[in-house]
């Protein structure tokens, strides 16, 4: 591995934890998970930024396949590693551990590890970085205005929308074609191994979130129509 992604990687732990830090003492009355949210939706924007502008050809986004990567690409690898990293270590000092996402964010390290380091695949890892971070700053904002006071209102239910839309089209429309793609390809078998785990992992959460939309508009339909029939009640009365 290059040692300016090396410095990149340990640059990019301090800062993350340094953000955070920061932000505690702004929001000292916030939970720790609120705080944690802010930082990956700040992590989320620039690496979908970054990722954008290292793409080379716009005609096809993930073009060279199984290439070199780019000293670019490298690097919007390696702030992402770096986020990943401190992101795992920080849910550990949580008051409850998801172990969903330590594993989700085991599997990614090892996989975009392995590709800083054989240097290959960096069109398909930036695509990959770019599809997965594409909807977190929803997946965080629906958290953040729950601790805001707004669960169960329109707004809530915006950002689980927004959330879910964006979620189905990146990770079970794109995804799949950049992980055909990578599978196809001539790419080394660690990197393959990890491409196909990253969308069972994404096709698993997809499930829950369908489940999870479902419901909450099967509620809100039934909160609409139970508010219609005390209105037509007060008004027969």
């Amino acid at each position: 591995m290059e040692e300016y992604i090396q410095k990149t990687i340990v640059v990019g732990v301090f800062s993350w934890t340094t953000t955070f830090l920061v932000l505690r003492n702004i929001f000292p009355k916030r939970s720790f998970d609120f705080c944690n949210r802010i930082v990956s939706i700040i992590h989320a924007t620039l690496a979908v930024t970054l990722a954008t502008l290292s793409i080379q050809d716009w005609k096809c986004p993930i073009c060279p396949v199984a290439s070199k990567s780019s000293n670019q690409q490298m690097e919007v690898i390696a702030v992402s590693v770096s986020y990943l990293i401190y992101d795992m270590v920080c849910c550990l000092f949580d008051e409850r551990i998801n172990w969903d996402n330590t594993i989700h964010h085991l599997v990614s390290i090892v996989g975009l590890m392995a590709g800083l380091s054989y240097q290959k695949c960096g069109s398909e890892m930036v695509g990959a970085v770019w599809i997965t971070e594409m909807s977190s700053p929803f997946l965080h904002l629906r958290e953040l205005l729950k601790e805001l006071g707004y669960k169960d209102t329109p707004l809530n239910l915006s950002a689980d929308i927004l959330f879910a839309s964006i979620f189905t089209f990146a990770r079970m429309m794109i995804g799949p074609c950049i992980t055909y793609l990578t599978l196809t390809s001539n790419n080394p078998f660690l990197i393959k191994a990890m491409a196909l785990s990253l969308q069972l992992v994404s096709a698993f959460w997809f499930f829950k979130i369908v489940r999870m939309m479902k419901y909450k508009l099967t509620k809100k339909s039934s909160t609409s129509k139970n508010a219609i029939n005390r209105n037509i009640k007060k008004t027969i009365s």
